[in-house]
């Protein structure tokens, strides 16, 4: 339940973080993208588990919470860029969020990458280092 716990402790987190005029896009559930309207999708990329000790039953999940913001073509870059600040801001590095037994640590700042074009939608992702340790 590990995995479980750390994505909904992220998502938790992303909930909190006011996205004027658009929708969340989660994985793994349906959802139409509306014309003319933003919306941002978000997706857990687990990396392999890291194993400091052993025989301990300790291990620790690491990856990356990205968030994808995509706005309309031809409106500027300042909604999405504007849209990704607050998301880093919630995401500090340095702060935690923890979901039944997990507690899930941002480590290192978040990363707001280049925009770039995607099919109708200009798209900023927002990259959200991560990790939790694991005792079982």
């Amino acid at each position: 339940m590990s995995v479980v716990s750390t994505r909904t402790a992220l998502e938790t987190q992303l909930a909190t973080v006011t996205f004027t005029g658009g929708a969340t896009a989660y994985e793994n559930v349906p959802y139409t993208p509306v014309a003319g309207t933003p919306y941002q999708a978000c997706y857990c990329l687990f990396a392999s588990p890291d194993n400091p000790t052993m025989g301990d039953g300790f291990n620790r999940i690491l990856g990356i919470f990205q968030v994808s913001l995509f706005y309309p073509l031809n409106t500027g870059p300042g909604a999405a860029a504007t849209q990704a600040e607050l998301i880093k801001t919630a995401f500090a590095r340095g702060s935690s969020f923890t979901s039944g037994t997990v507690t899930v640590h941002i480590d290192r700042t978040p990363e707001i990458s280049t925009g770039r074009v995607d099919g109708d939608r200009f798209h900023v992702p927002v990259r959200i280092p991560f990790y939790a340790d694991i005792y079982s």
